[in-house]
């Protein structure tokens, strides 16, 4: 056993991610003294402005990176953790039947040794004993997110094996992979329930009709972990991505008494793990403290 502290790298495709899925659960172990690194794959430079308060648009995307670099430190600040840009650019969300290509150079149009690469050496840096990242799905068909899941894979099973990527650094065994599960169709359903069952309008109904329609799986959830404290600390990095979260949009629609009464925690699915747990888990830790502390 050894006796050093906890780890978490939280990898995400652009900013503001890191602010709505698993904000809470990392601001709650950055406050509980486990070192939690947020790594942010793109600058986010080809988004849009969601914020209809905002005001006019950066008119580049290089200006748009400059504001959302700006946004992102104020996220960090309220979630207490770190951050780490890997320096990609972002691939916009392409529309159209059928679709066309991303921009030339963006990143999920790179090969995926060179977009794993950077992270590869920074898991060898960081030394996390925990990754968290997103299902195949991406969580929802965006080309930056479903590459935030090949890249992390890569990088969780690459970063080991000194073999691979030998330039990059003496090789680090990280221990669990996890996909995050902010917005499942049950998450969803039980909030929107709820909201209707206390008299109020629900921001979710489109959502819902949308996603049945669609026949969409629902992934298994193995841990749940319990941080409605830290849900004030979610909300401030939120507002914080001004350019893309509206302050009176469907986050801020739900009552935090009653979310935090129903839905207490931020879900995760437990996709590689090389050491013993059992499920359900509640902390993304089991079967490693011990381990390290």
């Amino acid at each position: 056993m050894t006796t050093e502290p906890l780890r978490l790298m939280a990898v995400h495709a652009h900013p503001d991610d890191e602010s709505s899925k698993g904000a809470a659960a990392t601001a709650r172990y950055a406050a509980e003294g486990v070192e939690v690194l947020v790594v942010t794959c793109t600058g986010g430079e080809r988004g849009d402005v969601l914020n209809p308060q905002f005001g006019e648009a950066p008119s580049t995307p290089e200006a748009m990176a400059v504001v959302r670099q700006a946004e992102m430190a104020a996220a960090v600040r309220a979630l207490g953790v770190r951050q780490h840009w890997l320096g990609f650019v972002d691939s916009g969300l392409p529309q159209g039947d059928p679709l066309p290509p991303v921009p030339e150079g963006s990143f999920s149009a790179l090969p995926i040794e060179e977009a794993a690469a950077p992270l590869v050496r920074l898991v060898r840096e960081f030394r996390p004993h925990v990754m968290t990242t997103y299902d195949p799905s991406g969580g929802y068909p965006h080309p930056d997110h479903m590459m935030c899941n090949r890249v992390s894979v890569e990088a969780f099973g690459a970063a080991a094996d000194e073999a691979r990527y030998p330039s990059l650094g003496p090789a680090w065994t990280t221990w669990k992979l996890y996909y995050n599960h902010d917005f499942s169709l049950h998450r969803i359903r039980t909030m929107h329930e709820a909201i209707l069952g206390a008299g109020l309008e629900s921001p979710y109904g489109d959502w819902v009709e949308s996603r049945q329609a669609r026949e969409i799986p629902e992934r298994q959830v193995t841990t749940r972990i319990h941080c409605a404290e830290y849900f004030p600390a979610r909300d401030a990095a939120l507002r914080a991505h001004a350019t893309q979260i509206d302050p009176n949009g469907f986050f801020f629609a739900v009552p935090r008494d009653l979310e935090a009464r129903v839905w207490p925690v931020e879900e995760y699915e437990l996709a590689v793990s090389l050491v013993p747990t059992a499920f359900p888990e509640d902390d993304l830790f089991a079967g490693i403290r011990a381990e390290v502390t």
